[in-house]
């Protein structure tokens, strides 16, 4: 199955404006709801064990950070998640650390039973939660992209989902099509907090996407890899490069994506 013009999803997004309730952790908050309000997605950040299950129905997607863990926030991510699975909404779950600490593994593990449809990650954490030996250095990316490959197509193979693996370049599998997708900047890495923005896009493309997952997770990723170039190419160091990413999504049209976006088919070993 071929994708669509990767332009396509970003226009269906935004004449949606799909509401992406981000369960996320304290670090991203602000920046993740810039992030989705700049491409044209509309963030609500609600972490209340008492009140999740009812505003997870209503929404169009969920996105599950576990950056910042707790008690209770853990119980309230595993209702929401149970909500998401129990109405068919569509939610990404970003394992922040997971192969740090064993509270860390264990809920992931409980997280994955209520069916994600993306989980994005970085190499060391798609091998962690792929049950590998490789230990995350805090939220770091300890392993290249390419070496955890296999991990993430047998991620994506056992679970049914799409797995996003985010590093130098992008990968984007479902278990059996695989796409890379190359761009960005240097910068990205020094500015806090985009991988967990980038998640929550991701959310709100298959949220408006719901019938094309794979092309939907794949765009999100491709407008960050042409608008981290674009933002890289003006500014001064982290702080600017912030504010340029920012305006490079609100400026990005449906064409820019569908045009400037290094997206290339992999038939993998």
């Amino acid at each position: 199955m071929t994708l669509r013009p990767l332009g396509d999803y970003l226009e269906t997004l935004r004449s949606l404006t799909p509401l992406v309730h981000c369960m996320t952790n304290y670090v991203a908050m602000n920046s993740t709801a810039n992030l989705l309000l700049a491409t044209g997605a509309s963030p609500a950040m609600l972490h209340a064990p008492e009140e999740v299950a009812e505003f997870t129905a209503i929404s169009a997607g969920l996105s599950i950070n576990i950056g910042t863990i707790s008690a209770h926030w853990a119980d309230a991510m595993l209702t929401a998640t149970a909500t998401a699975d129990q109405h068919a909404i569509p939610w990404v779950l970003d394992p922040v650390a997971v192969g740090a600490t064993r509270y860390r593994q264990t809920l992931c593990a409980k997280l994955l039973a209520a069916k994600p449809s993306v989980i994005r990650g970085n190499a060391s954490e798609i091998l962690a939660l792929n049950g590998l030996a490789s230990q995350g250095r805090g939220v770091d990316a300890t392993a290249a992209t390419d070496q955890a490959v296999d991990a993430a197509i047998a991620l994506a193979q056992k679970h049914g989902c799409i797995v996003a693996m985010t590093g130098e370049s992008d990968w984007v599998t479902d278990g059996t099509q695989h796409y890379r997708i190359n761009g960005g900047h240097p910068l990205m890495p020094r500015v806090t907090t985009l991988g967990c923005g980038l998640s929550a896009l991701v959310a709100g493309f298959v949220a408006a996407n719901r019938d094309a997952p794979l092309g939907a997770t794949a765009a999100a990723l491709a407008c960050f890899a042409v608008t981290g170039e674009r933002a890289g190419s003006h500014a001064n160091g982290p702080s600017s490069f912030q504010v340029a990413l920012l305006d490079a999504l609100y400026q990005l049209t449906p064409d820019d994506l569908t045009t400037y976006a290094q997206l290339e088919a992999i038939h993998a070993a």
